[in-house]
Formats: C-alpha cells, sequence, structure tokens
C-alpha cells in the first residue's frame, strides 16, 4: 500500500526539502498543500509549475493531490467557485498531480440545496476534468463530515471526474465506523488521510499510534493498491511536536499495519 504526507504538516518548507524528507523517510507521495506562502500556490508560473514536478519527478516522490480549498458546496454564485476550480484543475495537470482535493463548506443551509449547488458545479467541470486527466475529490469535512453526506453530494455526478476524499478524523468525529464509511465510499474512493488526535475535545496532532482513531480497522478495508496519506494538521496547532522526527516511525506503522500477518489493533 503506497504511503503519502501531506506538505501540510511541514508549513513553509521548500519544494525540493519536503520532496528529499518523504523519501529518506519511507513516504512514496505528496499531497501537496495549496496556499499562499508555500511552494505550491495558486498564481505559480508556467516555469515554476515545471520546475517543481521536474523536483518530485528527480526524488521519485508521486504527486497524488493537490489539496486546495475551493468550497464546491458553498452558497453563492457558481462563477467564483467554477473559477478557482477550474484553475486548480489546471495547477493539479501541470504539476501531474491525478486529483484536486476539494472541501463541501455547504454553510447552515438545508442539506438539500448544498448537494445540488455541489454536484451542479461539480458537473460543470466534468469534462474539463477528463480532458486534464486530473479527478476532483470531495473530501469528508465540514458540513458533509460523515461518508454518508460526501456520498450523498456526488450521487448522480459523473464518477469518473469526481470522487471522495476520506478523512478518517471527520468520520470519527461524525460516529461514522469505518466499515460504514467504505460501504458508503468505497466505488468512488480516491485516497484515505489518517490522523491520530487524543480525542474529540482536543485535535492537536499526536504521532501515530498514540491517539484514539481507529487507522487499522481503516486500513484493513483498503484495497492494496490505495493511497494512505498522513495529515499532520501543523498549522492549526502550534503547540504540536514537529512532524519531520515523527516520519520514519509513521511510515514503519502504517506499513506494519497493511500487512495481514500482524495485529493492526490501535
Amino acid at each position: 500500500m503506497p504511503l503519502a504526507l501531506s506538505t501540510l504538516g511541514l508549513p513553509g518548507l521548500p519544494l525540493p526539502a519536503a520532496a528529499r524528507l518523504a523519501a529518506d523517510t519511507g513516504w512514496n507521495g505528496l499531497e501537496l498543500r495549496c496556499a499562499e506562502g508555500e511552494s505550491v500556490h495558486p498564481a505559480m508560473t508556467p516555469a515554476e509549475r515545471r520546475t517543481a514536478a521536474a523536483t518530485l519527478a528527480a526524488a521519485g516522490i508521486a504527486p497524488i493531490a493537490l489539496a486546495g480549498y475551493v468550497g464546491v458546496a458553498a452558497p453563492g454564485d457558481d462563477r467564483p467557485v467554477l473559477d478557482e476550480l477550474r484553475a486548480s484543475l489546471r495547477l493539479a495537470a501541470d504539476l501531474g498531480c491525478p486529483a484536486v482535493r476539494v472541501f463541501p463548506r455547504g454553510g447552515d443551509g438545508p442539506a438539500a440545496e448544498a448537494d445540488r449547488r455541489a454536484a451542479r458545479r461539480l458537473t460543470a467541470v466534468a469534462e474539463e476534468a477528463r480532458r486534464l486527466g486530473v479527478r476532483v475529490l470531495v473530501e469528508t469535512h465540514d458540513s458533509h463530515r460523515a461518508g454518508r453526506d460526501v456520498a450523498r453530494l456526488l450521487d448522480g455526478v459523473p464518477p469518473d471526474a469526481a470522487g471522495a476524499l476520506w478523512d478518517l478524523l471527520h468520520t470519527w468525529l461524525a460516529e461514522e465506523t469505518p466499515a460504514d464509511t467504505y460501504t458508503v465510499l468505497g466505488g468512488r474512493l480516491g485516497h484515505v488521510q489518517v490522523k491520530d488526535v487524543a480525542g474529540p475535545d482536543d485535535l492537536t496532532p499526536l504521532a501515530l499510534g498514540a491517539g484514539r482513531l481507529p487507522i487499522a480497522d481503516c486500513l484493513r478495508l483498503l484495497p492494496p493498491g490505495a493511497w494512505v496519506c498522513w495529515e499532520y494538521e501543523a498549522p492549526w496547532h502550534p503547540t504540536a511536536a514537529p512532524l519531520p522526527p515523527l516520519l520514519a516511525r509513521g511510515a514503519r506503522l502504517l506499513t506494519s499495519w497493511c500487512s495481514p500477518s500482524v495485529d493492526r489493533a490501535v
């Protein structure tokens, strides 16, 4: 099972250094956070995009997704959302990413209205996504925290253009079991984000295996070739331990949990 690392856990680290760190500590890919102040950002020039793609290739690191912040179900006009989504698709294609991560951000209104907004927008970019070879992945997050929520949002959206990103923390907070999440999302799943925390009242990121999330139960459900990504939410929790010293052990632990011959209990 290939392992990826989200650059969210390495805020401000230049891409060449992040790629070397991942390769040196047992990780096969990177989920690339796309934000101002990061090596990957929406305003990258064509030359910067080519350099970034070459950097990843030289390190032998696969870019598994562009982690953007588009809210596909957000209230308001479609045009700004579609413009941002199309720009993200083009950036992902230029970097060699097969997917763009988006959030629901459906707001406080009726869930059915949020679902319709998202489905309309995802369908509108489906042809461009296919042409670019990039799939939009809606994360289990905010207004659509559970797998069943994202599955409902995606109902009727072309599956080759849009799928789901399973953030284990949010489905756990929604009190949805890994088996239930996989039942509703398995057929449309892009990749899985794992992490660990002490509990619902303390979401400070911990080393894998040091908290309460059912990581092993989740991994048990995935097919062998599925990407698993560790998202360490360092920017939102300044008291969290630095991520780099945790990486090598984290990769070994995930690899051991992926083996059918070992006890997977967390």
